[in-house]
């Protein structure tokens, strides 16, 4: 069983490195919240969802922040559960971390502004 969240980190990091400027990555609504979090933060630019084709295009040309990486933090294998308190701040707060929480896939400043904690999907900065 592969981890479609992690091809989806690869994918937009890869292409990132390599300076393209759209990526194509197989459509699924957890993908689609999780560009939908890093669209809203200015890291990936459009984002075009085709569900018939089953495929999403994210745009990377016109992106007002760079990152130098995106980590996968929970996993598979060992998933990490963080409470509204605890969320951490990557790079003193100049990156971001994603959650999965009841209310949906979202930031760790807007979970920590509504009070709700989760698993920690992953780091950029």
């Amino acid at each position: 069983m592969t981890d479609t969240i992690s091809d989806l980190i690869i994918r937009v990091s890869n292409a990132r490195m390599a300076g393209l400027k759209s990526v194509y990555i197989p459509y699924s609504t957890a993908k689609e919240a999780l560009l939908k979090v890093l669209k809203s933060e200015g890291y990936v630019g459009n984002i075009v969802c085709d569900k018939e084709k089953r495929s999403i295009i994210v745009d990377l040309s016109e992106t007002p922040k760079i990152f130098e990486k995106i980590k996968r933090v929970s996993k598979p294998g060992k998933r990490v559960y963080v409470k509204n308190r605890n969320i951490p701040r990557p790079k003193g707060g100049f990156g971001i971390v994603i959650l999965s929480t009841p209310l949906g896939i979202l930031s760790g400043n807007k979970a920590r502004r509504i009070g709700v904690g989760g698993e920690i999907i992953c780091e950029v900065f």
